[in-house]
């Protein structure tokens, strides 16, 4: 049997996992070691050396387009199509548990699947059906509290009401959008992978044939699981050993959504016989970047362990600025990034790091003045646009008449004539007769307590829908969707909006029926699978699956701005990781809790492995955040880093000052004042240098000095209480 095409890339580690024997298998890979390659070979290996069933694999990972890239992968490796394999995220994999047994589930079969838009939406009208206060109980908050009861497993009816009016009232609230879920047929994201657990959990039968089925189960970034998606792994495996997990402790980033890296501690207890080997050689970054982040992340206390290197060789140093302010720091970035244009690099092949938000807007308004290309990584998807959700939602409720979110969303959308009252009575009465809106809407009419107009249009919204259905018979899935989009009045909505893009929604509703057009059904399910859940349905749940996904243009040249949370996954030739300040990064909300600053420093580290070629590190002297002028100090994490890897940089001659901001001195032999060039000072902390240049004025005035013992440092004058010698 020849298995060159599986074991010859591979490096010993690699090639180690890739041909072990059938066992529990922790594979911990360190950041650009190549843990997608060796998933795809262990799979590879598994089905043409040991003889395994590709219908006998399932591999789960996180993101659509991970799912995607490892089918392709394998089918490209093992010349065959991956269609019996189950491969997809886990709530993908839950979604298809959960149609193939809604029964076992307790789930109609026409249940439809809530993107967190519409959970919100539903939230919202339930609390006003217990008459509470959105200001007292806002909707996210409540949405993040049953999301997050959800992930660890638990139901209303497992909680004890307790003497907290807050948990008290919040118990309430999780009992009632229970029921109301129930009643009209609707999953959250987070039902899918509780009630998927609750499905192997209470059916023996059930779990022993996937037991049976699946062989081999195979998970990537498991560092990123939560407490319910390892409780399912650990059902499906139970007793086997047939688990193969891929993490790395040191990027467990995503604490504040559920992720346990827990978890990755608790395989090696829960699978005993299990074996752990370690992916350390990186094969995206120069040693210089892989030293400073292996010494950020040691400070760690709990790792693991390992230690990333690389064979080809240290490359430049990491250039470390101090900004006079966020304008100077931006001015900064973007002259780096025209340098690096100009020198024939590509703008894609560079990213702007930052920890919050609110850091964009210095970078976005200074590429926007120099007319540079860019894109914020993580806009609107294309699923998320109001536009595709209204047709979405007409389309939902021609197959599921009892999804109150969709026909709350667009009963009066366009408007027809259906004022707040109407609705409101027909919330009254699915309140009140534990209806659905669709029934209570058909009693409503019925009991003709309506005006005649608000009669007309109610039934002429409800006959709309049952026209579809009609219409609708027969025609090919792009067909149906055109046939919405155009008799819906959509189009019409959109086209007289001159002035919120409507000419951009009418195209992107000319774009869903293109989706439509080219939608795949086969990589939803198997054939069996297909037969139980019409084309529509299932076109919806994957819209509704894919409303995660990031819809980019990965073709445009364009400098990329992104969170350090979005950038997990991404590599590029040069990276800018800015703000790095004392209460920006670490935040503030992290410096007096351990495990928030270890998770900070973990952030920090997969910043830090972005970068392939160039590393930039930025922090500004004084900074407007929030409204407020700030003089923080430079972050513990670059303080971390040894002073052989990183040298400080500064921009030509005199930095260039916003016109808002007070315009530099002239660089000369002598400034104004008590200081000059050349002049030998001491400081409390530094001892004795030689001021080498000063720049700025007034409050803002610095100077550079070399000290004997430190070597180079800028300071604030205002701060510096220097002594002249």
């Amino acid at each position: 049997m020849d298995v060159t095409s599986i074991i010859d890339p591979l490096n010993d580690a690699q090639r180690q996992a890739v041909t072990a024997p059938s066992q529990a298998m922790l594979v911990l890979a360190g950041a650009g070691s190549g843990k997608t390659r060796v998933l795809v070979h262990r799979i590879a290996w598994q089905i043409q050396v040991l003889g395994v069933s590709a219908h006998s694999i399932l591999a789960v990972t996180f993101t659509n387009k991970a799912a995607k890239e490892m089918r392709g992968r394998i089918e490209e490796l093992l010349n065959m199509s991956a269609q019996s394999m189950w491969i997809g995220t886990f709530h993908g994999v839950a979604h298809r548990l959960l149609r193939r047994h809604a029964k076992q589930a307790k789930l109609p079969e026409t249940f439809q699947v809530m993107d967190s838009g519409d959970q919100l939406r539903l939230i919202k009208r339930l609390l006003a059906t217990l008459n509470l206060d959105a200001d007292k109980w806002p909707p996210r908050q409540v949405q993040w509290y049953i999301n997050a009861q959800k992930d660890e497993g638990i139901r209303a009816r497992h909680m004890m009401e307790t003497g907290d009016p807050y948990q008290r009232q919040m118990l309430i609230i999780y009992k009632a959008y229970e029921q109301l879920c129930d009643r009209s047929g609707l999953v959250d994201f987070a039902e899918l992978l509780l009630r998927a657990h609750e499905l192997l959990r209470d059916n023996p039968d059930v779990l022993d044939f996937y037991q049976q089925r699946f062989r081999q189960v195979h998970v990537d970034e498991f560092q990123d699981t939560n407490t319910i998606q390892y409780a399912w792994l650990r059902l499906l495996t139970e007793g086997k050993d047939n688990i193969f997990v891929v993490g790395d402790d040191d990027q467990s980033i995503y604490g504040w959504r559920g992720a346990k890296i827990e978890n990755i501690y608790s395989f090696q207890k829960h699978y005993p016989n299990h074996q752990v080997i370690k992916l350390e050689q990186n094969y995206r970054s120069t040693g210089n970047i892989l030293k400073a982040a292996n010494k950020v992340i040691s400070v760690n206390d709990g790792r693991m362990g390992k230690e990333l290197w690389t064979d080809a060789g240290d490359g430049d140093l990491i250039s470390l600025y101090a900004a006079f302010n966020e304008q100077d720091e931006a001015h900064f970035v973007v002259e780096r990034i025209r340098a690096w244009v100009n020198e024939g690099g590509l703008r894609k092949d560079v990213a702007i790091l930052y920890r919050s938000n609110a850091q964009s807007r210095q970078f976005e308004e200074r590429l926007m003045t120099t007319g540079t290309p860019y894109r914020v990584y993580g806009g609107l998807r294309f699923f998320e646009r109001v536009e595709i959700k209204n047709a979405l939602a007409y389309l939902r409720l021609m197959s599921n008449r009892d999804d109150d979110a969709s026909f709350e969303r667009v009963i009066n959308t366009p408007t027809r004539g259906i004022g707040a009252k109407t609705i409101d009575d027909i919330r009254n009465i699915a309140r009140d007769q534990s209806l659905s809106l669709w029934a209570a809407a058909i009693v409503l009419i019925n009991q003709r307590t309506l005006s005649a107009r608000a009669t007309n249009a109610l039934i002429g919204f409800l006959e709309l829908i049952k026209r579809f259905d009609g219409q609708a018979e027969g025609l090919e899935l792009f067909e149906k969707v055109k046939l919405v989009v155009e008799k819906s009045g959509l189009i019409e909505l959109y086209q007289k909006d001159k002035a919120d893009k409507g000419e951009e929604k009418v195209e992107n509703l000319e774009e869903l029926v293109n989706a439509a057009r080219l939608f795949d059904a086969s990589t939803i399910g198997d054939l069996e699978d297909q037969e139980n859940l019409g084309e529509l349905d299932m076109f919806l749940a994957n819209a509704t699956l894919e409303s995660g996904e990031l819809q980019g243009d990965d073709f445009d040249d364009c400098v990329q701005l992104m969170t350090l949370h979005s950038a997990k996954g991404l590599e590029f030739k040069q990276v800018f990781l800015v703000g790095m300040e004392e209460g920006l990064f670490p935040s503030q909300q992290s410096v007096d809790d351990v495990g928030r600053l270890e998770e900070e420093r973990r952030l920090c580290y997969v910043g830090i492995t972005r970068a392939m070629k160039q590393l930039y590190l930025t922090y500004a002297e004084s900074r407007r955040l929030y409204g407020r002028e700030t003089y923080p100090r430079p972050s513990r994490f670059l303080r971390e880093i040894p002073s052989e890897h990183i040298q400080e940089v500064r921009m030509r001659a005199t930095v260039t000052r916003p016109v808002t901001s007070v315009k530099p001195k002239a660089q000369s032999l002598q400034t104004e004042g008590k200081y000059k060039l050349g002049q030998r000072v001491s400081h409390a902390k530094f001892g004795e240098g030689v001021v080498l240049q000063m720049e700025g004025d007034g409050a803002q005035e610095r100077v550079q000095i070399n000290f004997k013992q430190v070597g180079l440092k800028w300071l604030i004058l205002a701060y510096a209480q220097l002594d002249v010698l």
